[in-house]
């Protein structure tokens, strides 16, 4: 037997649906391609989607409690210094410094629901 696959998307649960969608509509400068009010919204990023949903009443504990998620969500940012600039305008400054890793330079930012964001640009090769 094969496991077979149709599509791979990230989701998002919140018990503060509608405002994780509001955040996610003005950070990605974009409107769901399917929403379903307080109960999901769907974007359509480069590559992947992304969901948001809100889970049923009797798994909403599960969501509220749960710790730190080990999960980010990283973006690829062509000017990190203007999506900083971005995040901090809708009200959500990144809490520490830019880093610089081997694979170019990067800031932990994170949504109203406390997930993780990683802005990151490449560094680009002349070569």
């Amino acid at each position: 037997m094969v496991f077979q696959y149709t599509n791979a998307f990230v989701t998002i649960a919140s018990v503060n649906c509608e405002k994780l969608v509001n955040f996610y509509t003005k950070l990605l400068e974009q409107k769901p391609i399917l929403l379903i009010p307080n109960i999901y919204a769907e974007f359509n990023l480069v590559g992947m989607r992304l969901g948001i949903f809100k889970p049923k009443n009797t798994n909403e504990l599960e969501f509220e409690a749960s710790a730190k998620s080990k999960i980010s969500l990283c973006l690829e940012v062509s000017n990190l210094e203007d999506a900083i600039a971005h995040l901090t305008a809708l009200g959500y400054p990144p809490p520490g410094d830019i880093s610089i890793a081997d694979h170019g330079r990067e800031i932990y930012a994170y949504d109203p629901d406390g997930n993780r964001l990683i802005l990151h640009q490449a560094i680009v090769n002349d070569n």
